[in-house]
């Protein structure tokens, strides 16, 4: 796969002193693969996971301006496609090559489910393997995987694994797996066919409306580190941890505002906050 720079990801639109201040990066802007591996664990440690646009009925937009408001100056969090966009965006400014990527998360279902989870393959300028970022799905990994079959790594206790199957029109098939308490789960699916902005702005889009999708039913959020995963999943706080390990409770709707920004670090202004609570106490 040759990654793909026809497209602009609006690298110069992004704030990068504000970002790499957000996520905790201060060593040197180079194309590098220990700057990438730095860039990724800083990411997905520091941004969380959320879906809370959704659940009010807030636009989610894409554009690298917003997506920076939102997730880097305005105490929030977002789904895969703006973490994505995000990321995208400093991938760019600091001379990675790469393509964007669409996935169809599986978690052991046993039907085709919608290309709703965004992704990159990245390749460093001192290196010429190419590298999964996957820092868009809420759980990990804590760093690139190299993308090449059967690939596994222990990142921290943290386990996932690569493998390459046979697709259809002659396009293999990527399987990110993680490893669970119960043994390996089949986290999502995805080829390597080139996205770009305008498809993570459908799929979106989709995600974001559809009266089908989980993200407008309920609050969910998650916040993952090298020594816990939290996951709010409505009024379900739960913590795993990397030897399997886990505890959960429910919350009361009025502890939800203390919840986001203890555990997720997440900021609500009261009037979003109190309709979050409304719907919780009425589901």
């Amino acid at each position: 796969m040759q990654t793909d720079r026809t497209h602009d990801w609006n690298g110069d639109l992004l704030d990068l002193d504000a970002y790499l201040d957000h996520i905790g990066y201060h060593g040197e802007r180079a194309p590098t693969l220990d700057v990438l591996r730095a860039l990724h664990r800083g990411h997905v440690t520091s941004i969380p996971f959320e879906n809370l646009n959704a659940v009010l009925g807030v636009p989610v937009l894409l554009d690298v301006e917003s997506v920076q408001d939102k997730l880097v100056r305005g105490g929030r969090g977002g789904y895969c496609f703006e973490h994505v966009v995000l990321f995208a965006a400093v991938l760019e400014r600091l001379g990675f090559e790469f393509s964007a990527m669409s996935g169809r998360v599986t978690l052991g279902a046993d039907k085709i489910l919608p290309a709703t989870h965004a992704l990159l393959a990245v390749t460093a300028a001192d290196d010429e393997r190419l590298w999964l970022c996957d820092v868009g799905f809420g759980c990990g990994p804590l760093e690139p995987i190299e993308l090449a079959d059967g690939t596994e790594v222990d990142y921290e206790g943290w386990k996932f694994r690569l493998e390459r199957r046979p697709g259809v029109f002659g396009i293999d098939d990527w399987w990110l797996y993680q490893l669970k308490a119960d043994g390996w789960l089949d986290r999502h699916t995805f080829t390597l066919n080139p996205q770009y902005t305008i498809d993570y702005v459908v799929g979106s889009h989709y995600v974001s409306t559809h009266p089908r999708s989980p993200f407008v039913k309920r609050p969910f959020a998650q916040r993952f580190t090298a020594t816990h995963h939290h996951r709010l999943d409505a009024t379900t706080l739960t913590t795993f941890r990397p030897d399997g390990s886990s505890t959960e409770r429910k919350i009361e709707p009025a502890e939800l505002g203390q919840v986001l920004e203890e555990d997720f670090g997440i900021s609500l202004d009261a009037e979003d906050l109190a309709r979050l609570r409304d719907g919780l106490q009425s589901a």
